[in-house]
């Protein structure tokens, strides 16, 4: 499993120093992905939207993983539109406290 997320839960990503979040947008420019600009590691994305809005999180990022966490489970969503792929995550991501 890479990313997870929890729509009953909320997210809040924090910056340890300034400067050290870069964002990356794939080809239909949804989200924000976050990566670290001093190790390259893919922590997160964010998306706002007129739902709200939402982030998933790296699993691997993250200093300890439950055990109750769920089995992961193959995806893909190639053959989603922009609307759709917006719509999916506000349903699915997880709520954030606050943008980065």
């Amino acid at each position: 499993m890479l990313s997870t997320s929890d729509p009953a839960g909320l997210l809040e990503f924090r910056l340890a120093r300034a400067g050290t979040l870069q964002r990356y947008r794939f080809g239909l420019r949804t989200a924000d992905f976050l990566l670290c600009t001093q190790c390259g590691v893919y922590v997160g994305a964010q998306i706002d939207t007129a739902s709200g809005m939402f982030g998933i999180i790296n699993v691997r990022a993250l200093r300890t993983v439950s055990d109750a966490m769920p089995a992961a489970s193959p995806v893909c969503y190639a053959g989603e539109d922009a609307a759709r792929r917006l719509a999916r995550r506000a349903q699915r991501w997880t709520p954030l406290a606050r943008m980065v």
